[in-house]
C-alpha cells in the first residue's frame, strides 16, 4: 500500500484519504491526548418560539487554536449522546463542537413553555414531532440577524448567534463555521445552511453566507414529511457551498441526494463508491478541487450509528474534506 501511496499526486492522497475505511486502534499516546481534552460545557439556550433546548460545546484546549468551528446535528430519536463519540473524535482532530438536543430529544424540550430541559428531563417522544417541528429547527429569518427581536430562531440558528457570541468575545472563530447533519439532522442541516446563505447584507455588512462546509451523513430525499428538495434546489446547495456525502453500501436516498449534487456541479465532483474505483467529473483537474464529494462505506450502518462507528472513522474524512473546504477562496 504505502508504495502506491508515494506515487499518486498530493490531491489524490487527499482523495484516499477520505475514502479510507480502515479500523483506527487507539494507542496509549491517543489515550492520553484524548483524556486531556477539555470536558464538553452544556448551554441552555432557547429558538425565538419559546422551545428550550440544551447543547454541548467540545472547546479545543486553551491554549489551541480550533481548526475549525462545527455545529453537529443528531438523527431523528438522537441526541448529544449518540453523536458523542463523532463530537470528542473532531474534538481530538482540532474541531470545536457544538452538538444540541433538537425539541423533543434527549434533555430538550418539545415545545414552549415545555420545561424539561430545565429539570433535565426526557422531553415528549421524538416519534410525535410533526413536519412543522422539524422545519421549525432550521428556521432562520428577519430583518436582523443578531437581534433576538427581529429574527425568526430555530435550534441551530440558536446555536449559530451563541457561537457568534462566543466569536464576539475571542472564544470561537465563526469564520470557519462548518455543519454536520446525521439522517434527518442531514435535512435539517441542509435547510438551515440555505437560509444562512439567503440572509440579505445590511449597511452594517453581510449577515449570512457563514456556512463554509457541509457534511450530510445518510441523507434521504424525504423523510417524516421532509424533503430535501428545496433546499436542494436552492442556489446555496447547488452551486456555493462545499458539500460531503457519507453513507452505507446499501443508500440509496444518500445515492439520490448526490446525484442532485452532481447534476448542479457538472465539473466538481468526486465519489468513492463501495467496491468500486474512485470517479471524478470529467473536467476535474485534482479530487481535491472537487465541491461535492459522496464516500460510500462498506457498512449497512446510518446515520449516527454509521457517523460513530470506529471502522468508519467518519471524523478523519470530515476534517479532511473541512480542511479543503476552509482552503478555497471565499467569492
Amino acid at each position: 500500500m504505502k508504495p502506491a501511496l508515494i506515487r499518486h499526486s498530493s490531491a489524490t492522497r487527499v482523495a484516499l484519504l477520505l475514502a479510507a475505511t480502515a479500523v483506527v486502534s487507539p494507542v496509549p499516546s491517543a489515550v492520553a491526548q484524548e483524556a486531556a481534552l477539555p470536558p464538553a460545557q452544556e448551554q441552555a439556550l432557547e429558538t425565538s418560539d419559546g422551545v428550550r433546548f440544551a447543547a454541548w460545546h467540545y472547546p479545543v484546549p486553551s491554549e489551541s487554536q480550533a481548526v475549525a468551528t462545527v455545529i453537529l446535528i443528531h438523527d431523528l430519536g438522537g441526541s448529544h449522546k449518540t453523536v458523542g463519540d463523532l463530537a470528542r473524535s473532531l474534538q481530538k482532530a482540532g474541531c470545536a463542537v457544538v452538538a444540541p438536543d433538537l425539541r423533543g430529544h434527549g434533555s430538550s424540550s418539545s415545545r414552549a413553555g415545555d420545561g424539561a430541559a430545565a429539570r433535565g428531563e426526557q422531553g415528549e417522544s421524538p416519534q410525535l414531532l410533526r413536519k412543522s417541528d422539524f422545519e421549525a429547527m432550521a428556521a432562520s429569518s428577519g430583518r436582523v440577524r443578531d437581534d433576538p427581536a427581529s429574527s425568526n430562531r430555530g435550534e441551530i440558528e440558536a446555536v449559530r448567534a451563541w457561537i457568534k457570541r462566543q466569536a464576539d468575545a475571542g472564544k470561537l472563530d465563526i469564520d470557519s463555521l462548518c455543519v454536520v447533519g446525521c439522517g434527518l439532522g442531514a435535512t435539517v442541516a441542509a435547510m438551515w445552511t440555505a437560509a444562512d446563505w439567503n440572509w440579505p447584507p445590511t449597511t452594517g455588512g453581510p449577515q449570512g453566507q457563514q456556512v463554509r462546509a457541509l457534511v450530510l451523513v445518510s441523507p434521504a430525499m424525504s423523510k417524516r414529511g421532509l424533503s430535501m428538495t428545496a433546499p436542494l434546489a436552492s442556489e446555496p446547495l447547488r452551486f456555493s457551498v462545499p458539500v460531503m456525502v457519507l453513507a452505507g453500501s446499501g443508500d440509496r436516498e444518500a445515492a439520490r441526494v448526490f446525484d442532485r449534487f452532481k447534476l448542479s456541479r457538472p465539473k466538481e465532483w468526486f465519489q468513492q463508491r463501495d467496491g468500486q474505483q474512485p470517479e471524478t467529473a470529467k473536467d476535474l483537474q485534482a479530487p481535491a478541487d472537487a465541491t461535492a464529494f459522496f464516500i460510500q462505506c462498506n457498512t449497512t450502518l446510518s446515520g449516527d450509528k454509521l457517523a460513530t462507528d470506529a471502522t468508519i472513522n467518519a471524523a478523519e474524512k470530515m476534517k479532511t474534506f473541512i480542511g479543503l473546504s476552509l482552503a478555497r477562496k471565499r467569492d
